[in-house]
């Protein structure tokens, strides 16, 4: 099996609750704690082509660093970036890595589809 890579916030309710389900069904997997181990442009540009996914998508739109960004969804990707990169409580998460794939485990069994 290949490797997995779950980005999370070890605080984060879901990233708990996706631990909880890798240790339950016997999945070994790397946690990154972005917050100390912060994700560069590039590796976040990677992960969202992965995943298929637009910048805007992984926004935490709820976050009031969110509703103070002026962002909305016209905003280019490559500016969204550098705001999630400038203050990772934008991105949501977890977001799990498994080799050319990536998803975002939220709902946590989202994550089946690239196991």
């Amino acid at each position: 099996m290949k490797k997995i890579i779950v980005y999370e916030k070890p605080t984060c309710t879901t990233c708990r609750n996706l631990a909880k389900w890798f240790e339950e069904n016997g999945i070994d997997y790397e946690k990154v704690n972005y917050y100390i181990e912060p994700l560069t442009e590039e590796k976040l540009k990677e992960l969202l082509k992965k995943a298929g996914l637009r910048a805007y998508d992984v926004l935490r739109k709820k976050e009031p660093a969110f509703k103070n960004s002026g962002i909305t969804e016209q905003t280019p990707d490559d500016e969204i970036i550098k705001a999630i990169i400038a203050n990772p409580d934008l991105l949501q998460r977890p977001i799990v890595e498994v080799g050319e794939k990536a998803v975002l485990a939220r709902p946590i069994e989202k994550v089946k589809e690239i196991l």
